[in-house]
């Protein structure tokens, strides 16, 4: 890891929802930026403005805040290197690619879409790999000049060399040679006077002086034309760290950004906003995205932010496909959920429960968090297996109500033996309420698990609850007494 104070970068385009590929990249910029008591910065490249989407910054803010992650520098925040958005800075990416003409690693180019068009067709039929054929490189720069001042539709073009090998080396696979006859002439400038991301990435990464470059492995393809704006510049690069690619649960095939609900594949969702409005803790998406591509021992799998932030490395990193394992979250999601204090889980709960149309109080979810914090997997889940505490009454399904080896009669001859016994019993404490109702399943020649069952699906409507004699003094004795009665009556409509 790097002793000195880094500087890294979050710089995503907003194209689209913010998914957990992009999380993790900011994850890890975030890590080394506080491990090193360095800067983390968030930049926005919106200068592709026929796929800006909307709504796309805001979403990746908010998803951003939601798992924890803050930066020191950013279009909300400002900083030394302000403006933090790359469309508000084009002026910049103007005065760069001309410099590069003028010292003659750049070249402005006249060519027509339509004539471009042409060669690459004519390229294809030769079985060639389509690229710009270099006819203006070759004009002389005096009159490319004048054609330019004479307001001559044109691009700027990065004058690729002919002749060598660029080594690019990044951090997890070493040097990667590549053969410059190989490499096309790019463009730096557009028509329209915006700047393609090889010119706007790099001239931000070295004006705001990024010292490590985090970045999906999606541009490894494209890495050696950036390390040749960084040489024809004369500037030192950044250390260059191009993280693995997810795949599908699976292991088959790259996982889509755009990937939706599929539960055929095993995908669950993709899309910050979607875990967190799935009810998955922060907490449990940042521990699991973090071991995508990353490992800290054989057998250490639970860490908290600061776990992170003091173990973290880049030399762990691994640069191999990650898939995705949902079932992984589902397994952090329960150990978090379980770690949280009392006071916690129910300040998390509340907002699930109303959002379902309950209005439980504090106090009621502080007496029923403890029954449920071991048996849910998400925030979400308590709603399912607890919303019955909030209900006036419940409707449970008559066949359901029959217990284990019984029929009707004999399942509402014990609801009402257990109505006599809860009505005779002046507390409800499960200390003075389980050896009651266990003493008549006795009486009654029963398992306690065949009595229980009939009253579980009696007062709860469901044949999975939370424990039940607890249950029982949550809901509290009249609103019980009320809920076996109702069970009796359904029972006896059974034939």
């Amino acid at each position: 890891m790097p002793i000195s104070p880094v500087r890294v970068r979050f710089a995503p385009s907003p194209t689209g929802r913010f998914h957990i590929g992009g999380a993790r990249t900011a994850l890890y910029d975030y890590l080394i930026a506080r491990q090193t008591s360095g800067q983390f910065i968030l930049r926005i490249e919106d200068t592709d403005r026929k796929r800006f989407v909307s709504g796309a910054e805001e979403e990746l803010v908010e998803s951003l805040h939601w798992l924890g992650i803050e930066w020191d520098e950013g279009p909300d925040v400002g900083g030394p290197y302000a403006p933090y958005r790359q469309s508000e800075r084009t002026e910049i990416y103007k005065q760069h690619a001309h410099a590069l003409v003028e010292s003659g690693h750049a070249y402005y180019c006249f060519c027509s879409p339509e004539r471009l068009s042409r060669v690459r067709q004519e390229m294809q039929k030769r079985k060639q790999p389509p690229r710009y054929d270099g006819t203006c490189r070759r004009l002389d720069p005096a009159e490319a000049l004048a054609r330019v001042d004479a307001g001559e539709s044109h691009v700027v073009r990065f004058k690729t060399p002919r002749q060598g090998t660029t080594t690019a080396v990044d951090l997890l696979r070493g040097p990667i040679n590549v053969e410059n006859a190989t490499l096309d002439d790019f463009i730096l400038l557009k028509s329209d006077g915006l700047p393609v991301y090889h010119l706007a990435a790099m001239v931000d990464d070295h004006l705001m002086h990024i010292t490590h470059v985090l970045r999906g492995s999606e541009w490894l393809p494209t890495f050696p034309l950036h390390v040749l704006i960084f040489q024809a510049f004369g500037w030192e690069q950044p250390t260059w760290v191009h993280l693995s690619v997810f795949l599908n649960p699976s292991g088959k095939g790259k996982l889509s950004k755009r990937q939706t609900l599929d539960p055929k594949s095993g995908v669950k969702a993709i899309h910050v906003l979607d875990l967190q409005e799935m009810a998955y803790l922060p907490e449990a998406v940042t521990n699991w995205i973090a071991l995508m591509g990353w490992s800290y021992d054989d057998r250490t799998e639970q860490f908290s932010m600061l776990d992170l932030i003091q173990k973290f490395s880049l030399e762990k990193l691994v640069p191999s496909p990650a898939a995705v394992n949902f079932s992984k979250l589902d397994h952090f999601n329960g150990i978090y959920i379980r770690s949280l204090s009392l006071d916690d889980l129910v300040g998390r709960l509340r907002p699930h429960f109303e959002a379902a149309g309950l209005r439980p109080t504090v106090d009621q979810l502080r007496s029923i968090a403890p029954l449920i914090q071991e048996r849910i997997r998400t925030l979400d889940d308590a709603v399912e297996i607890a919303g019955f505490f909030f209900h006036e009454h419940v409707e449970p399904d008559p066949v359901g109500l029959i217990g284990k080896n019984m029929d009707a009669e004999q399942s509402a001859l014990a609801a009402e033996k257990a109505h006599q016994v809860i009505t005779a019993q002046v507390s409800m404490d499960p200390d003075v309420m389980e050896p009651a109702l266990r003493q008549l399943a006795e009486s009654l020649e029963l398992s306690a698990g065949q009595l229980f069952g009939i009253l579980r699906m009696a007062v709860t409507g469901q044949k999975v609850s939370p424990p039940l004699i607890e249950s029982l003094e949550v809901i509290g004795k009249q609103k019980v007494l009320e809920r076996i009665d109702r069970a009796v009556q359904l029972l006896e409509t059974l034939p």
